[in-house]
């Protein structure tokens, strides 16, 4: 099967590209804003097209949380429009398509994980453009795959995990949010999960959520890394009030991971198990 994986160059399209090195039973494209740039929505379809993937794993996305409140037009482009179009190519040409989306279409006033079902309420610029790249993605191709995930950290890229690590070795102490809850998503962990879809004796539609076990808040997540890190720095912790941020972010975020594990058998680590395996990826290539 070819697959196409877009947003290569990020954190989970970069896991998919050093696990397909183990699934050399499909033909794998990556690509990334060089080899086929979403914002060329005029051609988008046509360069798809080109490429005749058999399933589209869709990794690309606006991702700039507090930027996207400026930079709507952008941030629509590709976590909307461009969705809009790629589900209809995968809907017209009969191709499977799994598209990643987001916790942040939550407006965090939950207090149980939140079901697939659950009522989206985005608070934030970005949530609402993942939010409509889900509607449309479902209303063109019923087949489609939508995957929301949360806490995205990696050995590839930036993230949470490698900004506090570089601080904490700069720094005698650090001010953390302690009072929005979720749960980190090892990139690596999804990957993996996405893969298991991928080869999956059945295919079945729908959206899903995934992230690692574990029921946490940001500073939680920081006194972990620092944990494994054998940092000495102290974490302080502070309330959202305290750390303004140009988007708002939901206080409860934590997904019910039932319906994926349910329906393609997923495994699903816990948080720690999978911190522990990055920082040790990150120590050995430093």
């Amino acid at each position: 099967m070819k697959i196409l994986v877009t947003g290569a160059n990020g954190q989970l399209g970069s896991e998919l590209r050093f696990f397909s090195s183990f699934q050399t039973q499909h033909q794998w494209v990556f690509t990334d804003l060089k080899e086929l740039d979403l914002s060329d929505l005029q051609s988008l379809e046509s360069n798809i097209s080109k490429i005749a993937p058999c399933l589209i794993i869709n990794c690309a996305a606006y991702t700039s949380v507090d930027k996207a409140e400026s930079e709507n037009e952008l941030a629509n482009i590709l976590n909307f429009k461009a969705v809009d179009l790629i589900s209809k190519w995968s809907s017209n040409n009969r191709k499977k398509l799994i598209h990643i989306s987001t916790d942040y279409v939550f407006d965090g006033n939950s207090e149980i994980p939140l079901k697939e079902g659950a009522v989206t309420s985005p608070i934030n610029f970005y949530g609402l453009t993942k939010l409509d790249g889900e509607k449309i993605c479902l209303k063109n191709d019923l087949n489609s795959i939508i995957i929301r995930t949360s806490w995205v950290y990696s050995s590839f890229g930036n993230n949470f995990v490698k900004t506090m690590r570089n601080l904490m070795e700069k720094r005698d102490s650090l001010s953390v949010v302690n009072d929005q809850l979720g749960s980190p998503t090892y990139a690596a962990d999804l990957a993996e999960a996405i893969l298991t879809i991928v080869n999956y004796k059945k295919w079945t539609a729908g959206l899903y959520h995934y992230s690692n076990e574990g029921d946490i808040s940001w500073f939680d997540f920081a006194n972990d890394i620092k944990h494994f890190s054998n940092s000495k720095t102290q974490i302080i912790g502070i309330s959202t009030e305290e750390y303004p941020t140009s988007a708002k972010r939901p206080k409860y975020s934590l997904l019910d991971k039932t319906k994926i594990k349910e329906t393609y058998n997923i495994k699903v680590p816990n948080y720690k198990y999978s911190l522990k395996k990055c920082i040790k990826i990150l120590e050995n290539e430093a």
